[in-house]
């Protein structure tokens, strides 16, 4: 019998993805057509609330921008990481969020958002206060 529940907790954990330290993340390249800016439209049930906007920047070099925002900002910086065939955004909080594409559209952290042309205003003004990796000339 504990032979079974031993196998079931494995099981069950097993697709769990687990960082400790972010700087040991190996952070990955975009694959194709995930570079770019992507937002949610419309209510999102993961976020607070219907006003909410989800804005993500990939890009190509594999450095991430999480940015959501309602009645303030919240970003985060984070970075592309592999693990099998999977694909995951890591974000500097050690949040980890599985990144898929469906056509038009990706699935983020439970969300679906659309490419866009570029960040909303507010996001953008992070940015440009807090440059990603790949934006800052070594």
């Amino acid at each position: 019998m504990k032979k079974i529940a031993i196998l079931a907790t494995v099981l069950a954990l097993g697709g769990c993805v687990q960082v400790d330290n972010y700087q040991q993340v190996v952070k990955v390249p975009a694959p194709q057509g995930i570079a770019g800016y992507w937002q949610s439209t419309g209510p999102q049930s993961k976020l607070v609330s219907p006003e909410a906007i989800a804005s993500l920047l990939v890009t190509p070099e594999g450095d991430t921008l999480d940015c959501r925002q309602w009645q303030r900002v919240i970003a985060v910086p984070g970075k592309l990481m592999r693990r099998g065939d999977d694909l995951y955004n890591v974000t500097s909080k050690l949040e980890i969020y599985d990144i898929s594409p469906d056509g038009a559209s990706l699935d983020y952290a439970g969300m679906t958002l659309h490419k866009v042309d570029r960040l909303t205003g507010e996001c953008e003004d992070f940015l440009a206060k807090h440059p990603l990796a790949s934006e800052v000339a070594p």
